[in-house]
């Protein structure tokens, strides 16, 4: 039997400034995401949808969410299969296309994680646990579309 997680956040429009939606032009796309008990996540729509450039877009936060997910669990596997990293920074990047009738969806997410260990014989390993972490990412087996990793794996101490 499979266990269920629930997850629950509130979505709040901040972007009425007086008219509502009285037309297209008439209001910002400013809301908050927030989760009880969490700092609440300024967000808005992406600055090509007349969005506020200042605040996070669900688009990002997409990206992000399948980054984050990946690290995760590639964090697990290196630690049970005493892979040591030292440090771990992703520059994922996102394609959106947009349809003629104004809908779109994502067509592809890739993830360019650079992955310090701490000696080399850990590298081919750790090179490897990031097809396993994409399988288990709760994220990217949820989506529709292809998340292809190209990771680099130095070496370095803790200095």
């Amino acid at each position: 039997m499979p266990n269920i997680h629930y997850y629950k956040i509130k979505i709040e429009w901040t972007g009425n400034t007086g008219t509502g939606t009285s037309s297209y032009s008439a209001y910002s796309r400013n809301h908050s995401v927030e989760v009880l008990n969490k700092i609440s996540i300024p967000c808005s729509s992406d600055p090509a949808f007349r969005g506020d450039p200042e605040r996070y877009n669900p688009e990002e936060l997409m990206v992000s969410s399948l980054s984050s997910c990946h690290m995760l669990w590639y964090l697990h596997f290196c630690a049970v299969n005493k892979i040591i990293v030292l440090d771990y920074k992703d520059w994922a990047n996102g394609v959106m296309q947009e349809n003629a009738d104004g809908s779109g969806q994502f067509t592809e997410v890739t993830l360019n994680p650079v992955v310090i260990v701490a000696d080399s014989s850990m590298q081919q390993k750790a090179l490897q646990l990031h097809e396993e972490a994409n399988k288990f990412c709760f994220i990217a087996r949820s989506v529709n579309f292809q998340v292809t990793h190209k990771p680099t794996i130095l070496v370095g101490n803790n200095n």
